[in-house]
C-alpha cells in the first residue's frame, strides 16, 4: 500500500524521486476504491433498523456523502484497519466513519458503520492508567456498562425509552481475549489519518483500543468502541498534542449496501 509513514515529509520525499506534487497519492490503493473526496452512497436501511431495536447509532447527515479524511490503524501486534471518514469531528468531536477491515488475503472481511457517541478527557493519572490499561483494569475489563444517567442529557424521553426500555443499564460484553478473562491489555497501536491526497494535513496519534458488543432486541450486534488516542502531532506539527478518550458506536454493514465512486 502507496501510504507514507510520516505524511508531513510526502511532498519532499516525491521531490527527491522527481515527481510532482500532483503525482503524489497518500490515499492509493484503499479498500473499496475510497479516496479522498470520493462519493458514499450507504443504503441506511440498517440504521434505521438497529435504532428501532435500541442501537445509540447515529443516522448519517445529508452532508455525510463524501470521505473528507482516511486512516490506517495499525493495532500491536498485526492487526490493520482502515477508517474512512465521513465526518472528522475536529470541531464538534462528533466523527463518523466506515472502519474497515481486511482479511490476510486483502479482502474486505468486515465494515463498521461508526458514530461518535462521546469524548472525555481523563484529567488525572489514575484515569489514564485506567483507559490505558496501565492500572491492570478499566479499560479492558470484561464487560463495560452505560448508564441511564449517563446518557440523559444526550437522548430525549423518547430516545432513552427505545434505547433502555425500562432498565437503568446497557452491558456490554469485551470483544477480545478469552471469555473468562477478567482483564485483557487493551491493543496499543497508531493511527495515521491523512486529510489530503497529498498527504500533506492530517493527525498522528497513539491508541489504546477495545471492543465492546452487546446484542440488539432482533439479535443483531452493537459495538461499543472505547479508544484513548493520544495525539503525537497535527498537520506535523508536534507541539499540537493532547490527550482523550472516544466512545463510538458501530453496527455491522455488508459491503454491498455500499457503493464508493
Amino acid at each position: 500500500m502507496a501510504w507514507k509513514d510520516v505524511f508531513s515529509y510526502v511532498r519532499a520525499v516525491a521531490a527527491d524521486k522527481g515527481v510532482t506534487q500532483r503525482d503524489a497519492h497518500a490515499d492509493d490503493a484503499l479498500p473499496m476504491g475510497a479516496r479522498i473526496g470520493s462519493v458514499v452512497q450507504m443504503q441506511c436501511s440498517p440504521v434505521i433498523r438497529a435504532q428501532a431495536n435500541g442501537s445509540l447509532i447515529a443516522m448519517p447527515e445529508a452532508g455525510d456523502t463524501r470521505i473528507l479524511a482516511v486512516s490506517q490503524v495499525k493495532l500491536e501486534p498485526d492487526t490493520e484497519l482502515y477508517r474512512l471518514y465521513l465526518d472528522k469531528g475536529d470541531a464538534d468531536a462528533k466523527e463518523k466513519f466506515l472502519q474497515v477491515f481486511c482479511g490476510d488475503d486483502g479482502k474486505v472481511a468486515e465494515v463498521l458503520y461508526c458514530t461518535q457517541l462521546a469524548r472525555i478527557v481523563p484529567e488525572t493519572a489514575d484515569d489514564q492508567d485506567a483507559y490505558t490499561g496501565a492500572a491492570g483494569y478499566g479499560l479492558g475489563d470484561a464487560g463495560y456498562t452505560l448508564w441511564r444517567e449517563q446518557l440523559a442529557d444526550m437522548l430525549d424521553e423518547a430516545g432513552l425509552v427505545t434505547v433502555f426500555g425500562t432498565a437503568d443499564r446497557l452491558d456490554y460484553t469485551r470483544d477480545a481475549g478469552a471469555p473468562d478473562a477478567q482483564f485483557v491489555t487493551p491493543f496499543r497501536g497508531r493511527e495515521t489519518r491523512i486529510d489530503d491526497a497529498e498527504g500533506v494535513h492530517g493527525l498522528r496519534q497513539e491508541m489504546y483500543f477495545m471492543p465492546y458488543v452487546r446484542k440488539l432486541a432482533d439479535g443483531g450486534r452493537e459495538y461499543l468502541l472505547i479508544t484513548t488516542e493520544i495525539v503525537e502531532s497535527v498537520d506535523g506539527d508536534a507541539s499540537k498534542r493532547g490527550i482523550h478518550v472516544d466512545f463510538v458506536i458501530g453496527i455491522p454493514l455488508e459491503q454491498e449496501r455500499i457503493v464508493i465512486q
